[in-house]
């Protein structure tokens, strides 16, 4: 139902406040103001003391018989006539001065027991006659009531608190009537209904005095007449004149604030009741106390509730005049007041009138709860609109919407207990919500002429214009602007009197909280703006005006409440496709340059948040930063049409205002959820910048035009920060040679309390020649220092917070700078930021015991994270001794606990002198894993092969082919294989395959051994050969040919006679000395028999040997007729045993083992037996790096089954161009049977196989389907991570049972789990020789190791506390929805999507994930090209807002994909942080390597090892 139709009835005439549905009938405010002939008596025409007489006799009589002294008797009174005669007794009775109270109340008692007879059941005591015709009674009764309420003058207190009592007596009675009764008539319910609206009027309309029986009375009178009404309108609908009256006079009492508290109560209850049947059940329910709930009769139809619900609506007429004291005091009363004071004054100063802001502030909460309510957010306490629970008029500035918590049940969505960072506190709009135009018609005008209250423009709204009978579809034309009476003046303020002495509380000033409001219910109507939806251009014009002027600011710079409203309430503005709204960009930045800066803000309203208002602007802002560079040099038109001291403004104009204003923001931010939302529209604005840079240069101007403040983005808001957190070679120069600060020597307070106001900067111009101070490489260099300075300051100790930080950090280190943009200082800005992260990771690990906790390891190991992707983007900076320094000190902290150069000038521990105590196994392995990065990717990465793989992809059976000794033929199995490689296992950690025969590109005979090496960071492939000179000197022949026996020479050389010496002569005149007797002599080894004996024995042997050669050689001369053969070399030797020469040169085999040391290094694996090929597959399947997986999915406008989503990416008709093209820049397409690395799906990843042609075919003209993971997905990845987009199709979903083998989750490696423990107890003395040989951090592994336990030396965690076996993987889901229409994100069908979404790491179940575990990124585009982006996680993780994105936050199209990717890294990285029993990859493939040497071991000795080297290689 449109609430349009309700208020046609209502718009044709409007001019007068008494004017509207009921101008055509006529009105009974005259009758109940002079006084009805009915209630007056004929004892009033004698003199008082007779007529008191007569009445204290005869009431006196006739209260005897109603039962209260005595028991009940049947009244003496039989016929009309006496009836009628005593009801003019009590008649005058009732209008008894209050002294003679008894008699006041006999009559009171009387008349309220004769009204039983319209009860089911009189009482005994009614005359005959009333029960015979009770409503003709009733209706006289009713009438003389109205004696009782007049106000006596110069009463004292005493005696008006019995009349109320008396009152009150009646009032109950009266309201007991109406609901008990079934056989009242039409005439006794509208006698009924003008009575309570004649004592109202008599009670209420005068000004008010304090204690009078009317102040005492006001709230009950009221309350009878609202509810007695509502059931009047349940059982007798009330006439069109009766309407009219009740309007007319409630009109008359608007001075009451308890009128409006009735008034918003009895409206509140009807639109409850209004919603259920207007929206059905799901919409969310307006929650209302109980009492309030049963104000609505049972059995009211739901036509009966609509016309209640719009009279009820309108009996104030317009609540914006509750603010012009001389309209509200223009009524009878208040001019007989003012004539009758001594001084003639005008009415409106009565001092009553002082409740006025009040009452005009709980108006306008009343009707912004309703706005509220058909929104679908309704608020959870309604108490201070529908009671009186303050009387201040002071506290009129406490009214905010915000203020309020918001309650009430969310949309029946699943996805409504889903989280997001930045996700608003409010719950989300009902999807079945009306129109804004629909509650613009209802509520628009009254809320436009309360925005405009004392603002420049005054807003004249009242007045109809006429009404365009052809246009059938559009609103009513009253509501448009007309030159004569809905103008938009420019004259001064005309909502007051013009005069001059208006009293102090009504100054306009004081209505501002009421402004306030609504304002923040206009923002909520608007920003309540569905996708496609239109609205009136008049309600848009009207709307910026407003805007406009609230945001208006004044000359002491606070923040007034109609500020704070409107940015409470309007986050949503600039993500809306509102038309036009860019005009408000400048308006909206001034106000936000009052608020974010601002360390010690300064609030008018108390209960508006600090934090809230800011998280509010940080929305804001957050939808601005992308507008300069997407729109650039587009004019941003001048506002109402006046000149502006601006100037023409551009929207790139305002670029260094919006990164001022971020970058100030975050340096005075303090709360974390802030801070992180800050964070992310950091890195969002350099990578805009960069990538905008690089696609086209952009001119930027160097100033604003207009502005107080410089375009310099390298600017602060406190002196302090800028020396703090600027690059010396700028400080120095600009700071008078102030020096360089660093992290350690730095006060680790938040160096941001001096921070000012922000027209009042420092602002520090740097004198570098050509830097653009717009530049991306300026806010790369400012965003870099402000962050590593508020982290090791004061983020430090918040989990979220730093990882934010860090997440920003490893953004900027992967972001791309123009070298035309980038400076010769690149290096040292790089090294800085290095510096800072290992100063952190110091301080951190430094922190004393008890502060050490898993969030605070978690840091660490987000730090070490964020230092490799630094070091591997920037590999220059390891080039500098002093990082390498650094760098490789902190990971030796990292390792071992403890740096062995702790300070300067203390003497090196060398590491076998430590004892290994990291401070968690956690940051042990992320210590471990950087060093790997640092030795093996750094400068490294990518590979000439690509980022798919980090390691070799040769393995066995590929070896092999390639040797000479393979005959051929494609059948080779990996058994066949693995039989002709020995394996060795080296360090428990460490697998060594060993190939004795070269490859067959190698002819070269020397000693070669291929190796591979499997260890936890990969598989390498390794050829060597012994070489005895290097190649480039040994040729390409290694053995000369044969060159023949020399000629002999004819000439016979001269004989010389010479005694042979083995040394020179004068070694005999040199003394001797025991070294050279050491050697013993022969002779004196003879001595010995023994000796002797062998000595002979050998002798003989010798003899015999030489006997036997003689005679072969003449045997051999005679056998042949020639000369004696000819020597020739032997053939180079071409079988080693390398495995053996490889092993004892690389001091894997030491004699020290041989002497009994059971330390050896190295053991031998047995191949043949059973499932070993099986595992070293398994082994091979897991990836060194971490994997996840991001599913993409298109989803048109209305779609909500699974089906029709699935569906759309099969034809590129069916999704928007710009969907492709995020798609391509998320990653690079790759194809599955090709791809080594990882590709969404387990059964495919990590090995090269041959596709069928079917699979290997493409679809063409596809609108992302070709990404599903049957032939090809989008991969990215880096030295540390892989992430795989797939775009699921109906015929992609995999089958989900899992291809990985369970033996691959065992943690189990001698029959203990793998948990966390200190070095110290797991080492013990194992493996230290009298040597004593180092302590490897690999050593911890061992199973010797494993056995012992106890706590650590803080006594953290015990070490009987064994991990559950976790995962071999995190298995997050992050599921990407490209929307058209932004509502849908409400309804979508996760269940079903979600079985399309298996990689084969949901664990042996094969269990669907729950959709309440899966994190959420919608992107929305926008009309202007832009994107929305809407998150949302998991509830209650603690980890789980990740960075960069930000909920609500507007992307351009260049940094989507880019922002997109890093975040969904980015929350799988963080809930692999927050799972305690997470394992990283490496950690993995090390169990993995301990399992094979559980099961696979050659149990052999020594002895038998070197036996087992010597023999021959398997064939």
């Amino acid at each position: 139902m449109n609430l349009g139709v309700f208020n046609r009835v209502n718009y044709n005439a409007k001019e007068s406040e008494s004017g509207g549905m009921y101008s055509e009938w006529a009105s009974l405010t005259s009758l109940i103001q002079n006084g009805n002939e009915e209630s007056q008596s004929v004892l009033g025409k004698f003199p008082m003391g007779s007529g008191k007489e007569v009445a204290m006799a005869v009431v006196k009589q006739l209260a005897a018989n109603l039962g209260f002294a005595q028991a009940a008797e049947p009244s003496p009174l039989t016929t009309d006539r006496e009836v009628q005669w005593c009801m003019e007794v009590i008649c005058f009775g009732m209008s008894l001065p209050l002294n003679e109270h008894d008699t006041i109340r006999d009559c009171v008692h009387v008349y309220c027991e004769w009204l039983s007879a319209l009860h089911p059941v009189p009482k005994v005591s009614v005359p005959r006659p009333v029960c015979e015709d009770p409503n003709l009674y009733a209706r006289k009764m009713i009438c003389h009531f109205h004696n009782l309420f007049v106000p006596r003058k110069g009463e004292g207190a005493d005696t008006i608190n019995r009349q109320a009592v008396l009152c009150h007596r009646v009032l109950r009675t009266l309201q007991h009537l109406a609901q008990v009764s079934t056989s009242l008539t039409r005439e006794t319910w509208e006698a009924l209904l003008l009575f309570l609206l004649a004592i109202n009027d008599t009670l209420l309309a005068p000004p008010t005095i304090k204690d009078d029986v009317g102040d005492q009375l006001c709230e009950r009178v009221l309350s009878v007449l609202f509810e007695v009404w509502l059931l009047a309108c349940a059982r007798c609908f009330p006439s069109p004149p009766l309407w009219k009256t009740f309007r007319e006079t409630c009109m008359n009492w608007r001075h009451r604030i308890a009128l409006i508290e009735q008034w918003n109560r009895v409206n509140l209850a009807l639109t409850a009741r209004l919603l259920e049947f207007m929206y059905g059940p799901s919409f969310p329910e307006l929650k209302i106390p109980e009492e309030d709930a049963q104000l609505i009769p049972v059995g009211m139809s739901n036509d009966c509730i609509a016309q209640s619900w719009f009279r009820f609506l309108h009996c104030l007429g317009n609540p914006a005049n509750l603010c012009r004291p001389a309209v509200v005091s223009q009524t009878q009363k208040f001019l007989q007041f003012a004539i009758t004071s001594e001084n003639v004054i005008d009415p409106c100063q009565h001092p009553c009138l002082a409740a006025l802001p009040l009452i005009f502030l709980k108006a306008i909460k009343g009707i912004a709860g309703q706005v509220d309510a058909f929104l679908g957010i309704p608020k959870a306490s309604l108490i201070g609109l529908t009671s009186s629970r303050t009387t201040s008029v002071s506290a009129a500035s406490s009214g905010n919407p915000s203020s309020a918590l918001n309650s009430g049940p969310s949309s029946a969505s699943s996805l409504s207990s889903m989280v997001s960072l930045g996700g608003d506190s409010r719950p989300p709009l009902a999807p079945a919500r009306p129109k804004c135009n629909s509650i613009l018609h209802m509520f628009g005008e009254w809320l436009f002429e309360a925005a405009h209250i004392g603002s420049e423009v005054v807003y004249y709204g009242k007045g109809p214009v006429q009404r365009n009978e052809a246009s059938v579809n559009k609103r009513p034309s009253s509501l448009q602007l007309d030159s004569r009476k809905a103008s938009l003046s420019l004259s001064q303020p005309g909502s007051l009197t013009d005069e001059a002495d208006i009293p102090p509380a009504l100054t306009i000033d004081k209505y501002e909280a009421g402004r306030a409001e609504a304002l923040g219910a206009l923002c909520c109507i608007f920003c309540a703006k569905k996708t496609g939806e239109e609205i009136l251009p008049v309600y848009l014009a009207r709307f910026y005006l407003a805007l406009q002027q609230g945001l208006h600011i004044n000359e002491n710079r606070e923040c007034s409440e109609t500020l704070a409203s409107i940015l409470l309430n309007s986050a949503d503005l600039f993500r809306l496709d509102l038309d036009g709204v860019q005009v408000l960009l400048p308006h909206f930045i001034d106000a936000l340059e009052i608020v974010l800066p601002e360390k010690e803000l300064k609030l008018k309203s108390p209960s508006v948040l600090k934090t809230e208002l800011r998280r509010a602007s940080i929305h804001l802002l957050l939808s601005m930063l992308v507008l300069p560079l997407h729109f650039q040099n587009l004019t941003i038109k001048e506002f109402g049409g006046g000149s502006s001291e601006r100037g023409p403004l551009t929207f790139a104009q305002l670029k260094p205002r919006l990164m001022n204003l971020l970058i100030n923001a975050l340096q005075v931010e303090s709360d974390p959820q802030n801070a992180q939302m800050l964070l992310g529209g950091l890195l969002l604005s350099v990578q805009d910048s960069a990538i905008a840079e690089e696609v086209e240069p952009v001119t930027q101007p160097d100033t604003c035009l207009g502005s107080d403040s410089t375009s310099n983005i390298l600017s602060s808001a406190s002196d302090t920060i800028s020396s703090l957190s600027l690059p010396s070679d700028y400080r120095s120069v600009s700071l008078g040679g102030m020096d360089d600060v660093s992290p350690e020597t730095q006060d680790q307070s938040d160096g941001t309390a001096s921070a000012g106001a922000f027209g009042n900067m420092m602002f520090i111009d740097f004198p570098m020649i050509g830097l653009n101070k717009n530049s991306a490489h300026a806010l790369f260099v400012r965003a870099t220092y402000l962050v590593c300075h508020r982290l090791i300051s004061s983020w430090k100790t918040d989990l979220n917070v730093s990882l934010a930080a860090l997440e920003l950090l490893a953004g900027l280190a992967r972001i791309h700078i123009r070298e035309t943009a980038r400076r010769l200082t690149d290096a040292l800005e790089c090294k800085r930021a290095v510096k800072w992260l290992c100063d952190y990771i110091v301080y951190q690990c430094s922190r004393p015991p008890p502060a050490h906790s898993k969030d605070l390891h978690s840091t660490i190991v987000a730090a070490f994270q964020c230092a490799a992707v630094w070091l591997v983007a920037h590999p220059y900076l390891l080039e500098d001794k002093e990082c390498l320094t650094t760098v490789l000190e902190v990971v030796e902290l990292g390792i071992s606990g403890s740096k062995s150069q702790r300070k300067p000038g203390e003497p090196i521990r060398m590491k076998d002198e430590k004892e290994l105590k990291p401070a968690s196994m956690r940051v042990r392995d992320a210590a471990e894993a950087l060093l790997t990065i640092i030795l093996e990717q750094v400068g490294y990465f990518p590979s000439p092969c690509g980022a798919e793989s980090l390691w070799s992809l040769l393995d066995e059976v590929a070896l092999l082919r390639h040797c000479n000794s393979w005959p051929g033929g494609d059948h080779l199995s990996r058994e066949m294989a693995v039989d002709r490689f020995r394996y060795f296992v080296v360090e428990n950690s460490t697998v060594l395959a060993l190939l004795e025969e070269p490859l067959g590109n190698d002819q070269d005979p020397q000693p070669t051994v291929t190796v591979l090496i499997r260890g936890p960071f990969g598989r390498h492939a390794w050829t060597m050969q012994l070489r005895h000179l290097p190649r480039h000197k040994s040729g390409t022949k290694y053995h000369a040919p044969n060159p023949g026996r020399p000629v002999p020479m004819a000439d016979v050389g001269v004989s010389h006679d010479v005694k042979h010496r083995y040394f020179p002569e004068n070694v005999d005149r040199i003394p001797q000395c025991k070294v050279d007797r050491s050697i013993p002599s022969m002779e004196s080894l003879l001595m010995d028999p023994n000796v002797a004996a062998e000595h002979a024995h050998l002798s003989q042997l010798v003899e015999q040997q030489t006997a036997l050669e003689t005679a072969a050689g003449q045997q051999r001369c005679k056998e042949t007729d020639g000369p004696f053969p000819e020597c020739t070399p032997p053939p180079a030797c071409h079988e080693f045993q390398t495995a053996r020469l490889f092993l004892s040169h690389f001091g894997f085999l030491s004699l020290d083992a041989a002497s009994g040391n059971v330390g050896s290094r190295l053991t031998a694996l047995n191949t043949s037996l059973d499932g070993f090929c099986h595992d070293l597959e398994v082994l091979d399947n897991m990836s060194s790096r971490t994997c996840d997986t991001v599913h993409v999915f298109y989803v048109r406008a209305g779609q909500k089954t699974a089906e029709e989503i699935l569906s759309n990416v099969q034809s590129e008709s069916t999704v928007s161009p710009h969907f492709l093209e995020f798609l391509q820049s998320l990653g690079w397409s790759v194809n599955v049977f090709q791809h080594p690395g990882w590709t969404g799906h387990i059964s495919t990843s990590w090995k090269v196989t041959q596709p069928t042609s079917e699979q290997a075919r493409a679809p063409s003209n596809h609108g992302g389907s070709a990404y599903n993971g049957d032939s090809q997905v989008l991969y990215w990845a880096d030295a540390s991570s892989e992430i795989a987009f797939v775009v699921p199709t109906q015929c992609s979903e995999h089958d989900v049972s899992p291809q990985f083998d369970s033996s691959s989750e065992s943690t189990n490696v001698s029959g203990q789990g793998w948990f966390e423990r200190s070095i110290s107890e797991s080492t013990g003395n194992v493996g230290r020789s009298t040597e004593k040989t180092r302590t490897l951090s690999l050593d911890l592994d061992k199973p010797s190791a494993l056995s012992s336990a106890g706590t650590n030396g803080s006594g953290r965690r015990h070490a009987g506390a064994v991990r559950h076996s976790p995962p071999p993987h995190s298995n997050t889901k992050v599921l990407v929805f490209w929307t058209e229409s932004f509502e849908d994100q409400l309804q979508f069908p996760l269940a079903d999507l979600l079985r399309a979404t298996t990689t084969g790491l949901e664990g042996g179940s094969g269990r669907v994930p729950d959709e309440r575990d899966c994190f959420l990124i919608c992107l929305h585009a926008l009309a202007s090209g832009l994107l929305r982006v809407k998150l949302q996680g998991p509830a209650g993780g603690r980890t789980s807002l990740a960075t960069p994105l930000v909920d609500g936050m507007v992307v351009s199209r260049r940094a989507l994909g880019s922002m997109v990717r890093q975040t969904a890294l980015n929350m799988c990285r963080r809930r692999r942080l927050d799972n305690d029993s997470y394992q990283p990859p490496h950690l993995r493939r090390r169990i993995k390597v301990q399992e094979l040497v559980q099961k696979y071991r050659c149990q052999l000795s020594y002895p038998e090892l070197l036996t087992y080297l010597f023999s021959d290689p398997p064939t």
